[in-house]
């Protein structure tokens, strides 16, 4: 470990330990699958990307089939996702026609796996937004959300402090507090964060992310589509968490060898996305918007011709995706548009 002396913000730690060049998580291995360090709903089965196929392609028809349309998919992680979207294209030729890919990565690690994964002409790799210049374009996330950095404040006898990492001889020292200024608290007053007791997660980048997101979605027309884990009120709870060979690590240990992630407070994107002019459906959990889509009937149609190992395998699988005790209900989807429409597939 080095470079890491001093005294950081919980979010500057954060975009350290995931993203800094010479030893950030990011920077230096795969994280997913059985030798990394957690797995997606991708990788888990093939069935949630082609659910997710469905619901694009029938968002596609509900906009009147655009000759031009963009899906940008936001942190594609090892490549699954689009691996299994492109794979499943060939059946809806006027919709490949249409469709471009953009891949939205930091990471050139990743980015190097992804071009592994994924050999097909429509995927186009992006470092930013600006190098979108058409639509309508669709905005895809899964995870994404909470790989960005999120400030922490806590809450002492009402008044409100700014949580730091200390570092001494790039091991971890302790935690400092600061006051925050009047600045700071009209900021987190005006999105509903505030709060009397316990921590205030505020997730600062991902808020700007969402903002440059909003401004393509408004010029071009469009919206977004998330799926992560979360919760839909704000409990005053420390949500910070990290994982480390599918075990759990405290945060500040194992820096760069460990992933760092946090709950996504959806009620508080729903508030910045309704503030933007977006229109939303309501938010659902995993399981309930899978199960619209028909992951179930899909899964009968692949299971009968597939002996019993591979279809122990197959329900063991959706079990992960769908059951409440596993992702089905801690995973919540949220879809936000331009216009108001009476598209709400999955949703209701």
């Amino acid at each position: 470990m080095n470079n890491l002396n001093g005294t950081y913000s919980v979010d500057k730690f954060i975009e350290s330990a995931l993203y800094d060049k010479s030893y950030g998580y990011y920077s230096k291995k795969n994280p997913f699958g059985k030798q990394g360090d957690f797995v997606t709903a991708p990788l888990i089965s093939p069935l949630f990307s082609e659910m997710v196929l469905v619901w694009v392609i029938s968002y596609w028809i509900n906009l009147g089939k655009p000759k031009e349309f963009s899906l940008v998919e936001l942190g594609p992680g090892n490549g699954s996702f689009c691996k299994t979207f492109c794979k499943n294209l060939k059946k809806f030729p006027s919709f490949e026609n249409s469709i471009k890919i953009f891949l939205l990565e930091r990471s050139k690690k990743l980015i190097k796996i992804q071009k592994n994964t994924i050999n097909n002409k429509k995927v186009t790799w992006i470092k930013n937004l600006d190098q979108i210049k058409n639509g309508p374009i669709l905005f895809f996330g899964n995870e994404f959300f909470d790989s960005i950095p999120i400030k922490q404040f806590e809450v002492k006898n009402f008044s409100v402090y700014e949580k730091f990492v200390n570092f001494k001889n790039h091991k971890f020292n302790k935690f400092i507090f600061k006051e925050v200024s009047a600045k700071t608290l009209k900021k987190l007053k005006k999105l509903g964060l505030l709060r009397k007791k316990g921590t205030i997660e505020y997730p600062q980048k991902g808020l700007e992310i969402l903002e440059s997101i909003v401004k393509k979605i408004t010029k071009f027309d469009g919206g977004i589509l998330l799926i992560d884990y979360g919760y839909l009120k704000a409990q005053g709870n420390d949500t910070l968490q990290s994982l480390k060979s599918h075990k759990k690590n405290i945060f500040y240990n194992n820096v760069g060898k460990a992933d760092i992630t946090y709950l996504v407070n959806f009620e508080l994107l729903s508030k910045f996305l309704t503030s933007q002019k977006l229109f939303l459906n309501k938010i659902v959990n995993q399981s309930f918007f899978l199960k619209k889509l028909g992951i179930l009937e899909r899964a009968e149609i692949v299971s009968k011709n597939a002996n019993f190992k591979e279809k122990a395998d197959l329900y063991y699988r959706l079990e992960r995706l769908l059951s409440e005790k596993k992702m089905g209900s801690l995973f919540k989807v949220i879809f936000a548009s331009k216009n108001k429409t009476n598209f709400n597939l999955g949703f209701k």
